[in-house]
């Protein structure tokens, strides 16, 4: 890896990890982030869940990296005191033509290395959740929940105790990479500065793309086109008679209408799937409302009437577009750019918070063999 001093670009938990994984390897480390906090995107507006690994495409980024990150964010939760829970999942076919479909996500699964999945019965399912209706069940008990805000802090800790430091309230507007090996990088801020780095790592995650854009000596043919997907949250006013989190049978671009837990045992639904040209639309439309109850009776026919409630939604970052239901993550270093010292992290969706500790052992190995 040329030169010592490394700028990494966003704070959300890709980048703090990045960073934190570049900082203990003796790197001077600079983490700018356009936003007045951590996290303030997709970091903080999803699921807060810790996947399986088990929906992926084989072989993909997406399939390896969250095996990988699977456990090691449950060690690293657990090494640093973070809240987290292995509450388990239940992916339901909820009627009897949805079943070859659960066979196919547990073919992928295995295929994806994940072999602790359990296939149950209608009967065996209701064992475990009396509520729950469907006709079979596939249970994942490596499936669980996180503090995301309280990981984003640790990495934080990690890469300032490490001795790198996170600037806040400092776009990155353009760079301009070295034409000659040994020369720094040159990135450009909203107020005027230039700060220089042998090293930099595009982790903007809205804004990766259109920084992309703005990289000057960077071919235009690696910069994929941005998409963006909306999904909406309700939660529910109440307990819910659940004790494990709930997915009905994929949809396009989503695993549709789930119910998750947080680690207070409060529920939430969602997200749904909207394609939207606005990243950063976080209005909650209460008209759903009808429409996240039908979905949920499908699973959980005994729903009270009038019991959700706008929550939150989040927009994540996608290089696939409407007509790709399952885009790899985009992890471009110099062997396919050709730029020593830079890689770009472009469509770092889900299961990103999952592969978080795995997606930087990838960058800094990619920054090592370039």
């Amino acid at each position: 890896m040329s030169g010592r001093n490394a700028i990494v670009i966003g704070a959300g938990v890709i980048g703090l990890a990045v960073a934190r994984a570049l900082a203990q390897q003796g790197h001077d480390v600079l983490v700018l982030e356009a936003a007045n906090a951590i996290g303030t995107q997709t970091s903080s507006r999803n699921s807060e869940v810790i996947h399986a690994g088990i929906g992926y495409a084989p072989g993909s980024h997406k399939a390896r990296l969250c095996r990988q990150g699977r456990d090691r964010l449950y060690a690293y939760c657990a090494a640093h005191g973070i809240a987290h829970q292995r509450v388990g999942k239940l992916i339901v076919a909820s009627e009897t033509a949805e079943i070859h479909a659960l066979h196919a996500i547990g073919q992928r699964a295995l295929a994806n290395g994940v072999d602790d999945l359990q296939w149950l019965d209608a009967a065996q399912a209701r064992a475990l959740e009396p509520e729950l209706h469907c006709e079979a069940a596939l249970y994942s008990p490596s499936t669980g929940i996180v503090d995301s805000h309280a990981l984003m802090l640790a990495l934080q800790g990690d890469l300032e105790q490490a001795g790198g430091a996170v600037v806040l309230r400092t776009p990155v507007t353009a760079m301009e990479l070295a034409h000659q090996i040994g020369q720094p990088h040159r990135i450009h801020t909203q107020d005027g500065t230039e700060i220089t780095a042998r090293t930099v790592v595009n982790a903007a995650g809205h804004g990766a793309i259109p920084l992309a854009q703005q990289t000057h000596g960077l071919d235009a043919c690696h910069i994929p086109t941005a998409w963006f997907v909306k999904g909406q949250y309700f939660t529910f006013s109440g307990r819910v008679p659940f004790r494990h989190l709930i997915y009905p049978v994929p949809q396009v671009a989503g695993w549709g209408i789930h119910l998750t837990l947080d680690l207070a045992g409060q529920a939430k639904f969602g997200p749904d799937v909207q394609w939207t040209d606005h990243p950063d639309d976080w209005q909650v439309n209460p008209a759903d409302a009808n429409r996240f109850h039908a979905a949920i009776r499908r699973y959980w026919p005994g729903i009270p009437a009038d019991r959700l409630q706008p929550g939150y939604a989040g927009v994540r970052p996608n290089i696939g577009g409407p007509g790709h239901t399952d885009p790899d993550f985009g992890i471009q270093g110099p062997a396919t750019h050709g730029v020593a010292g830079l890689v770009n992290l472009f469509g770092i969706e889900s299961p990103g918070l999952t592969s978080s500790l795995a997606i930087a052992d990838v960058v800094v190995q990619q920054l090592d063999a370039g």
